[in-house]
């Protein structure tokens, strides 16, 4: 069977001519799950009350009100976003299964606001992915190995795995994924859809499970670049809730889909990542050859190469872990510390809980990374300061910000990563490379779309840039996406 998918405007344009009905949406979608999912283990549950929840927005349209473009329109959550409903949030884990959170994230709570149907929890990587370097990307103990649409003995990414594989196989009008270093791209990569995560606090992370205060943010993942430009408009500003958000003062929009614009590559300068982020990957840099020559001819001024000056010393860093190690305590205790109904509320409990529950919870890989975070002093220690800093410095003055102000860039461009990997719940992932970490290091956001299919597998191309220039990667991103035309569909 040929998925067939279906971008936000025009499920909203059928709602409003009364051609389907929210419900409709959901029950369709339900549907799909139930006939589809066993093979892919993209969502792990259902909202009980979505149904319910869809009846009441078909009659506010039918009364003539409309929210906006996301009203009735059914929206899959990865699990680590609370939701205070009948629905469990468990980032994956066994740990977490229990009583519900007590209340909605921001996220889910702007989602409901702007008319979205929170149809269900997706399944992720357990612990976001940072649990193992042995670990298997979205592989979680409570919904199990989730897999590649167009290949289930291929991954579908990580940590945002079954929110990528739900809008690639068509059982949801779109999805919401966290990032930290590649959680939404990686997925949106593998399954051959759009992933956008924003700037660190232009989106709130109130209600969402922790790895880090630094690199930590929600973002979408879609069909198109418009849609993804939707959601954002729905979910970006500051919030009291998270002190993050501040710095989006001023600098988000309620309109990022107003300036999308086919001619939009014209006169943009985009630099050319390649030292470290290409040559992995035949394939991959096959299809980012052809994707460059589409930016030029859209208009583009392409600057190549653009190096990020230091890319090689970050791939040697290891600043990074330990910010996000330091910061998964921290964090992890303070979220779990506002849990109730559940057996942990720390991460020394959460590791005392995977080894009194190993046979589930340790049966393919291990806890290292959580034993490591488990034994870091508090975020007042030196070491963490330093590596902080360390990692900021490689990754925006001396990184990003760099060879964007020496090239006078409005982005850089890099392939997301290659084809999908074989599945291996031995060894681990083998994926052979990326191009997330300037981007998750230094809290600036990442846009990835599809550029082409290899061997009927998908690949996309990354677009980056500084702080806040979401409505610039949106641009230039949509343009492209006209121009190639490259939305591939999964055969299930």
């Amino acid at each position: 069977m040929q998925v067939e998918l279906y971008e936000l405007n025009e499920l909203q344009a059928a709602l409003q001519k009364r051609q389907l009905s929210s419900l409709d949406l959901v029950r369709g979608y339900a549907k799909s799950i139930a006939a589809l999912d066993g093979r892919l283990a993209a969502v792990l549950e259902l909202n009980p009350e979505a149904e319910s929840i869809a009846a009441k927005l078909d009659r506010e349209l039918e009364a003539g009100r409309s929210r906006g473009p996301l009203h009735g329109l059914p929206i899959l959550l990865k699990d680590n976003l609370d939701t205070g409903d009948q629905m469990l949030t468990t980032a994956g884990s066994l740990a977490l299964v229990g009583a519900p959170a007590p209340r909605d994230s921001t996220v889910a709570a702007k989602l409901r606001a702007a008319g979205a149907v929170l149809l269900g929890k997706a399944n992720m990587s357990e612990w976001a992915n940072l649990r193992s370097p042995q670990s298997s990307s979205g592989w979680s103990a409570r919904g199990g190995q989730c897999r590649n649409p167009f290949d289930p003995v291929r991954s579908p990414g990580g940590s945002s795995s079954g929110s990528g594989v739900a809008v690639a196989a068509g059982f949801c009008a779109a999805a919401i994924g966290t990032e930290t270093d590649g959680s939404i791209v990686s997925p949106a990569g593998a399954s051959g859809v759009v992933g956008l995560k924003p700037t660190v606090g232009l989106v709130s992370r109130a209600g969402v499970i922790p790895i880090s205060a630094s690199q930590d943010s929600p973002g979408p993942l879609t069909r198109s670049v418009r849609d993804a430009a939707l959601l954002l408009q729905a979910l970006a500003g500051p919030d009291e809730r998270d002190r993050g958000t501040g710095a989006s003062a001023g600098r988000s929009s309620l309109d990022y889909a107003r300036n999308l614009d086919p001619g939009g590559l014209r006169g943009a300068r985009i630099g050319v990542a390649r030292e470290v982020y290409t040559g992995y990957s035949a394939a991959a840099d096959r299809l980012f050859e052809a994707a460059l020559e589409a930016l030029r001819q859209g208009g583009a001024e392409v600057i190549d190469p653009a190096d990020i000056p230091t890319a090689r010393a970050m791939e040697d860093d290891p600043s990074e872990m330990t910010v996000l190690l330091h910061e998964l305590k921290a964090g992890l205790n303070t979220y779990l510390a506002t849990r109730t109904g559940v057996p942990v509320r720390s991460l020394a409990d959460v590791i005392s809980f995977n080894l009194e529950h190993a046979t589930e919870e340790l049966a393919h890989f291990g806890q290292e990374r959580l034993e490591q975070a488990e034994a870091c002093p508090p975020l007042s220690d030196p070491t963490y300061q330093q590596a902080l800093s360390t990692s900021r410095r490689l990754s925006r003055q001396e990184g990003l910000d760099a060879v964007l102000d020496e090239h006078r860039l409005d982005a850089l461009v890099a392939p997301t990563a290659g084809p999908a990997w074989l599945i291996d719940l031995i060894n681990g992932d083998s994926k052979s490379g990326s191009s997330s970490s300037p981007a998750g290091r230094a809290g600036y956001p990442l846009l990835s779309l599809p550029m082409g299919v290899h061997a009927g597998l998908p690949v996309n191309i990354t677009f980056m840039g500084r702080a806040f220039s979401e409505q610039v990667l949106l641009r230039l991103a949509y343009a492209f996406e006209q121009a190639t035309n490259c939305m591939p569909r999964p055969r299930l």
